[in-house]
């Protein structure tokens, strides 16, 4: 089985190998990362003694072989199956996210449905439709090749054009002139059988400009000649099914920077790929460090603008000179254009808008109106970030009203991370991952210690927990991050857990007393009711009571 690690390795989804006795004898990284253990600690070890409350009666029902379970805050589906392998003989276990399951599902749908589409393009719009590779292999042929060359799609798919040619299947062929010129390319062709066809064929490029396929569109004009609008119909869904495909390519990369699982971030993850569309000007709202400047480079990336400049500025961390002519631009010998005018056809996102003096304000408000002077405006997408309450300050008189409607079209409100629970323990991984990556280290967290991170408020949100996983990374030793490299400040309960404060020599019955004392109001101010105190404190009731009465009477 070790010879096969690094194959096992590479397999996209959990896979645990075990013996006959529930022993396991083998897993790959997927597995170790989700159920956040080491390989070399597991292996040789039974499945109770390491993980003892996970899922180990369906482990063991002969009748269970797909199952779900729930670890870390995600929830996984498992199948079960013999394997026999030489003389060796056990079970294999394959697990894989829910969601990401119930993802494959939705895109395996949407596949499905893409593939009829295109079966029914292929049938019914044109006599022929004919695809082939970047080489001139055929890939596909629609059926009416038959009634017009007189050969079945399997005598044409796997073949180049250049041999069609030279079988003289048809002549000239499109494919191969739009392979050397490198652009559509329109013309009448004869086939064997004698029919004449308008032939247009369009090639498909990569980001390099690599013609990756060739798309020929073909009718009978034998009889019929105008064909204009056929082809025009052709090239717009041609050019609309290319579009798709990027957009689903730069969605997937743009959403793999935004880690949103709970309903709050999605929601604001979707309604922001909304909003991208169209230019109106966008507040963020939120505390500091939740991630506005992540959202508006999204909705940036996401816009018309995309190929266009993100101009960011911090209205707070410059002086109000400063700050001015780094908006509008420097007018001395050595004249230096400003910041709006850089966001020319592309994004200004300005933060702490909140600290923006009164005088820049003015400025620039008439520059968004469009009656300053020094720059236009009329070609740029705002986005502005606060930390504050914003109306309160309007309220107060700290910022103009008339800028704040302008600026306010579309508010989106980031919740602090202690309100979205869910996104902790992902955000930490993904932290994580990134400085396995850039160190060239596999380091993991044990789960005692992301439970504890996920028990923490994070008042300085997302920017507090990217420097604090930085900080474990760097400082822990080994590759498990533990409890004791928690700061002091995170692992309170850990810390009160070990130590007693003694401050002075007393008697040992006096002290035991006083511990005694201390122990009970603690418990009776955390749990409220005798019941409660006596199940956790492990002693009868009736004794919680009595030593209660005894204390309460002492301080009267």
């Amino acid at each position: 089985m070790n010879n096969h690690s690094q194959l096992i390795d590479l397999i996209p989804m959990g896979l645990i190998f075990f013996d006959r006795d529930y022993k396991i004898t083998q897993l790959n990284k997927f597995a170790e990362r989700k159920l956040y253990c080491n390989k070399a600690e597991v292996i040789g070890r039974y499945w109770d003694g390491v993980f003892p409350r996970l899922f180990s009666e369906e482990l063991r029902d002969e009748e269970t072989e797909i199952f779900q379970f729930k670890f870390a805050e995600e929830s996984f589906v498992a199948k079960k199956s013999l394997y026999f392998l030489n003389e060796d003989s056990g079970f294999s276990l394959f697990f894989q996210t829910k969601s990401s399951l119930e993802e494959f599902t939705q895109e395996l749908d949407s596949y499905q449905d893409l593939v009829l589409d295109l079966k029914t393009i292929f049938d019914t719009s044109y006599d022929v439709i004919y695809v082939s590779d970047g080489e001139g292999k055929t890939l596909r042929v629609s059926a009416a090749c038959e009634a017009l060359w007189g050969y079945k799609e399997s005598d044409l798919i796997g073949k180049t054009v250049y041999q069609l040619e030279e079988e003289g299947v048809f002549k000239p062929s499109v494919t191969r002139l739009v392979l050397e010129k490198k652009e559509k390319v329109s013309f009448i062709q004869t086939t064997k059988t004698g029919r004449r066809l308008m032939v247009v064929g369009t090639p498909v490029k990569d980001n390099e400009g690599n013609v990756i396929r060739v798309i020929n569109a073909s009718r009978d004009v034998t009889e019929v000649k105008e064909l204009e609008s056929e082809v025009d119909l052709l090239r717009q869904m041609t050019e609309g099914y290319r579009q798709e495909i990027e957009e689903f390519r730069a969605r997937e990369e743009i959403e793999k920077e935004i880690i949103s699982r709970s309903e709050k971030m999605k929601s604001i993850v979707s309604f922001s790929q909304k909003i991208a569309k169209v230019d109106s000007p966008v507040l963020l709202l939120g505390e500091s460090g939740v991630g506005k400047e992540v959202i508006a480079t999204f909705i940036h990336k996401w816009s018309n603008r995309n190929n266009h400049p993100f101009i960011t500025l911090n209205c707070g961390s410059m002086p109000s000179a400063i700050l001015e002519a780094e908006l509008f631009g420097y007018e001395n010998k050595e004249s230096k254009m400003g910041l709006i005018e850089m966001a020319n056809s592309g994004t200004l996102f300005l933060e702490q808008i909140e600290e923006m003096p009164m005088s820049t304000q003015i400025k620039f408000l008439k520059a968004l109106q469009g009656k300053g002077n020094k720059v236009k405006t009329s070609n740029i997408r705002i986005i502005t970030a606060s930390s504050k309450n914003l109306r309160k300050k309007v309220e107060e008189g700290g910022f103009r009203e008339d800028l704040y409607y302008l600026l306010n079209v579309v508010p989106i409100t980031i919740p602090p991370l202690r309100e979205r629970n869910e996104d902790i323990i992902p955000l930490i991984i993904h932290f994580t991952d990134q400085l396995n990556q850039k160190y060239g280290e596999e380091k993991k967290f044990q789960p005692r210690v992301l439970r504890k991170l996920q028990e923490y408020s994070w008042p300085g949100n997302v920017q507090e927990m990217q420097n604090i996983i930085e900080r474990l990374f760097v400082t822990s030793e080994g590759g498990l991050i533990e409890l004791e490299d928690l700061p002091e400040y995170i692992n309170v309960d850990n810390i009160s857990e070990k130590s007693i404060s003694i401050n002075k020599i007393m008697p040992l019955k006096e002290a035991v007393e006083l511990l005694e004392k201390e122990l009970l109001e603690m418990a009776e101010k955390k749990y409220g009711s005798t019941t409660k105190v006596a199940e956790v404190l492990k002693v009868n009731q009736s004794t919680i009571s009595r030593k209660l009465q005894k204390y309460t009477k002492e301080r009267i």
